[in-house]
């Protein structure tokens, strides 16, 4: 599973999810990405399901790019504990998804094979996506 090798703190507070990404709202990488229409914690486990889903619907054709990592801990008490005590040991990594943000990116293949796999992988999320690929005007603000 994917997480930090180190942190600066071993746990973090709760934060918000509202209001749209700060960053990554532009496709960079790829030709095509799936963008976040709604915001969600993704889990690690999430995370790799996704990438495992991409790698097998793409065969070798083009290349991904995944634009999220689980940084944050979440924590969480064991069951039947009362009130107090501190709170609980990190249970798990999540990625703060705001919305906008580009999830992944794939390039190397059309659009309708693109449509097809970021179908695919979007079953895999808990939030609702949308398809979206780049437009002219980002290449020439790249360039």
């Amino acid at each position: 599973m994917l997480m930090p090798k180190k942190t600066k703190f071993r746990k973090v507070q709760k934060g918000r999810r509202r209001g749209l990404s700060k960053g990554a709202r532009d496709i960079y990488f790829g030709d095509f990405g799936l963008q976040a229409v709604e915001s969600v914690w993704l889990t690690a486990q999430q995370i790799e399901a996704m990438r495992v889903t991409i790698s097998r619907q793409m065969k070798k054709a083009g290349s991904f790019f995944i634009r999220v990592f689980p940084d944050k801990p979440i924590t969480k008490k064991p069951a039947e504990t009362r009130m107090g005590k501190g709170k609980g040991g990190v249970e798990g990594w999540v990625a703060v998804v705001k919305r906008e943000r580009i999830i992944c990116e794939v390039s190397g293949v059309t659009e309708l094979e693109a449509r097809d796999i970021l179908q695919k992988v979007s079953y895999k999320l808990p939030i609702k996506t949308r398809f979206i690929k780049k437009t002219v005007e980002e290449n020439e603000v790249m360039q």
